[in-house]
């Protein structure tokens, strides 16, 4: 079984193309409050050192850790079409304790 290993770039992502939008979700909260952790989806060819620059530059905070998840797309049907949507990647950022990210 071969395993795909992503090639590395030589892109220059700035912080704005780095990261795509902020995961509001019920756990992305729960995690927020109780582990200072939040959830971001972000381009799939940042790695995690551009995801920290990201969020540091952008939020004005300290990141302590940096996890990355690259999520397949799901199955969708519209009458007789079948789908995918697409495959994106995911960022979990957990901060110092001293720093917060108000997104309300």
């Amino acid at each position: 079984m071969s395993r795909h290993i992503p090639q590395k770039t030589s892109l220059n992502l700035e912080s704005h193309q780095v990261i795509v939008r902020p995961l509001l979700t019920e756990k992305g909260m729960h995690r927020a409050t109780r582990c200072n952790a939040y959830a971001f989806e972000v381009s799939r060819l940042a790695t995690k050192l551009d995801v920290r620059r990201a969020v540091e530059e952008l939020f004005e905070v300290k990141v302590l850790k940096v996890h990355t998840q690259n999520r397949k797309g799901k199955p969708r049907r519209t009458k007789m079409r079948f789908g995918y949507t697409k495959d994106w990647k995911k960022a979990i950022v957990t901060l110092d304790a001293e720093h917060r990210i108000d997104f309300f």
